[in-house]
């Protein structure tokens, strides 16, 4: 199935929309609120954050936040670029809006010139790991806060 998405900013029009995507129950532990990642990008400037609501037709959907070209030796950072947070709204799941964002996503960290992208996730079976995995990524053997660190070679 494909599903067409665009990455749109969030304004004050939008942004109450968008911080009431959740996912599923139980999902909760594997990525955090859209509240909460607002709340992280403007806390932590020195990872660059880039951000956007996804949106499939004019319905909000989803959001997706990287770490967009980090200079290196920024510590606790990791990068040039980092996926941060894909959250895909409970209701759109299964529906492969989260390959059609990181489809996006790598096209856009393409074409500024990156040669990987990195993420990391949760480990347990229920987790969003096999999902990394059947995009492509592959782990990296290390362990950032507890979560395993997978790249994607572009």
């Amino acid at each position: 199935m494909t599903t067409s998405v665009r990455l749109a900013e969030i304004t004050d029009e939008n942004r109450d929309v968008v911080c009431a995507l959740r996912v599923r129950p139980g999902q909760e532990r594997f990525v955090a609120s859209v509240a909460k990642s607002l709340e992280d990008a403007a806390t932590t400037p020195e990872g660059e954050p880039w951000y956007r609501a996804v949106y499939a037709g004019d319905e909000p959907v989803g959001f997706v936040m990287l770490s967009w070209d980090v200079p290196p030796g920024r510590p606790g950072i990791l990068g040039p670029y980092y996926l941060w947070r894909l959250l895909v709204d409970g209701r759109h799941q299964g529906r492969g809006i989260g390959r059609a964002v990181l489809t996006e996503v790598v096209s856009l960290v393409r074409a500024d010139g990156a040669t990987e992208l990195l993420t990391s996730h949760q480990p347990g079976d229920d987790g969003p790991g096999a999902f990394y995995r059947k995009f492509g990524f592959a782990p990296t053997g290390e362990i950032d806060d507890g979560e395993i660190v997978v790249r994607l070679g572009l």
